[in-house]
């Protein structure tokens, strides 16, 4: 898409009283929406701040001081309807927005982002293009770097259009009720395991993570765990596995219908989170809790990596990359994940468990 930065946004639009910023992210995204957003709250300090998101997103969203209002907007295509949509669209359209805001750049947010009816709008040119872009947005930021990590990019977007970037941080309230419980449910010095993503394609064979807990165990045979896992029968049922797998009670289990809140209260209580590319893992990341995570060399992965001394990744190269067609999706295992042995994420979590904890305010 041919393009110039519209790099007088912020200038023309100063006096905005309301902004939105539509991206219907769920957990993950949403949290790297965090540092963009307190950028957009402290350059517009009197205008109100908006996000249309999913669901899932809201709860991490209504938890941001900068927000001051987060719009739901249902993804689940079995439980949708356009008259639900059009509802929010007719609502979102009375708030007669100043400036609307587009980090994501697809179909489905270009068109929405146009519907706000905004004064202005403005997006990222990350997606298709299609014809009728310019029609709905008339500002478009060239697409940036895939390979910096995805707040970073949204940010960028922001320094395109006449921002000064201060350093990024994520913001967002703990609750209080949800910390003091997690601190009653977590035994001191746990290690929190996660064994899901929103992908199957993303995650360990569960008995990989059998034989990496009796691995640990061997070597520090006091060390706790917990383990969670989302609302999806799929994710439950995996996470019912590992425990019929390990059979051993330093292993506790989560509650199945923990919330986010309580998700957060947990990991503020662990010395480590292990896992794959999820919205757990992000969120840790967004924590300040250490990290160690496994990845998949495929597609723009390397936005999504958590970065910084505390965090470890085992990436394993991905022979789908260049492949027609993903040849594990027949079996819904990723065959370079499965040949990740348990010995050496073992090896990387214990050199991290080694490092001094991290004491949280």
């Amino acid at each position: 898409m041919k393009s110039s930065p519209p790099s007088n946004i912020y200038r023309e639009t100063r006096d905005a009283k309301k902004i939105i910023v539509v991206h219907l992210g769920f957990l993950g995204d949403s949290l790297h929406l965090l540092p963009p957003l307190a950028e957009i709250k402290r350059h517009y300090p009197r205008a109100e701040l908006h996000v249309l998101s999913s669901p899932l997103g809201c709860e991490i969203l209504r938890s941001a001081p900068c927000v001051d209002r987060a719009w739901a907007m249902d993804q689940d295509r079995a439980t949708r309807t356009l008259r639900g949509q059009w509802a929010v669209i007719r609502e979102l359209r009375r708030e007669k927005f100043d400036l609307a805001i587009n980090f994501s750049g697809s179909d489905r947010t270009i068109i929405l982002t146009g519907l706000t009816g905004a004064r202005v709008r403005v997006a990222a040119a990350a997606g298709r293009h299609h014809f009728w872009n310019r029609w709905l947005i008339a500002h478009w930021v060239p697409r940036l770097d895939a390979n910096q990590t995805m707040f970073e990019q949204f940010r960028g977007v922001l320094a395109a259009c006449g921002f000064e970037l201060e350093p990024a941080r994520f913001d967002f309230k703990l609750d209080e009720q949800a910390v003091v419980w997690a601190g009653q449910n977590v035994p001191p010095g746990a290690i929190h395991v996660s064994v899901n993503s929103a992908k199957s394609l993303k995650e360990w064979p569960i008995e990989h993570y059998t034989a990496l807990l009796q691995k640990l165990w061997l070597r520090q045979p006091d060390l706790p765990v917990v383990a969670s896992s989302g609302y999806k029968v799929r994710e439950r049922e995996r996470l019912r596995a590992l425990v019929a797998g390990v059979n051993d009670p330093r292993l506790r289990v989560l509650p199945e219908d923990l919330n986010i809140a309580q998700l957060a209260g947990v990991l503020t209580h662990c010395r480590l989170h292990v896992g794959p590319d999820s919205g757990t893992m992000h969120l840790a990341v967004a924590l300040g809790i250490p990290v160690v995570a496994y990845f998949r060399e495929q597609g723009e992965f390397r936005a999504w990596l958590p970065r910084g001394a505390m965090n470890r990744v085992v990436s394993v190269p991905c022979g789908c990359v260049d492949h027609h067609s993903c040849p594990c999706e027949r079996t819904g295992q990723a065959a370079c994940l499965a040949g990740l042995q348990p010995e050496t994420m073992a090896d990387v979590i214990l050199q991290q468990l080694d490092r001094p904890p991290k004491i949280f305010p």
